[in-house]
C-alpha cells in the first residue's frame, strides 16, 4: 500500500489571543512558537454583539499585517460567529515575536472574543 501524502497543515500551527470584551477598545496577544508567514486571521466571538460592527486589525511585533483587517458583524452575530482576514503583505513572523489581535470597541455588549492567527512554516 502506498503511503499517503502529508496534508499541508502539517506545516501549520495556529496561535489563539483570548479578548474579554470586543466591545471596548484594546488587544490581546499570542506568541508565535515559529518562523514563518501569517496566513489567515480572525476571530469567534463568544455571544452577540450589538448596535455597530466591531473592527479588528492585527500587529507583529507593533508593525500593522497588511490586509489584516477585518470586521466582526453586529448585524444577525451570535455566540460561534467565525470572521476571519487573509493578509497580502507584511505578514513574516519570526519565533517569539508577538501577535497583536486589536479590537476598535466600535460594538457594544460585553462580548468576550478568541482571535486565532494561522501561521505556515
Amino acid at each position: 500500500m502506498a503511503l499517503t501524502v502529508n496534508h499541508p497543515l502539517l506545516k501549520q500551527v495556529r496561535v489563539y489571543a483570548y479578548m474579554a470584551d470586543v466591545s471596548t477598545a484594546g488587544s490581546a496577544f499570542a506568541v508565535s512558537p515559529i518562523r514563518g508567514k501569517v496566513k489567515e486571521v480572525g476571530s469567534v466571538i463568544y455571544n452577540a454583539i450589538t448596535v455597530a460592527d466591531a473592527a479588528a486589525s492585527t500587529k507583529i511585533a507593533g508593525t500593522a499585517i497588511t490586509g489584516g483587517t477585518w470586521t466582526i458583524t453586529q448585524s444577525g452575530s451570535a455566540a460561534g460567529d467565525v470572521d476571519s482576514a487573509t493578509p497580502t503583505a507584511a505578514y513574516n513572523v519570526t519565533e517569539g515575536q508577538n501577535i497583536e489581535f486589536i479590537s476598535d470597541g466600535g460594538s457594544t455588549t460585553t462580548c468576550p472574543a478568541m482571535f486565532y492567527a494561522v501561521i505556515e512554516a
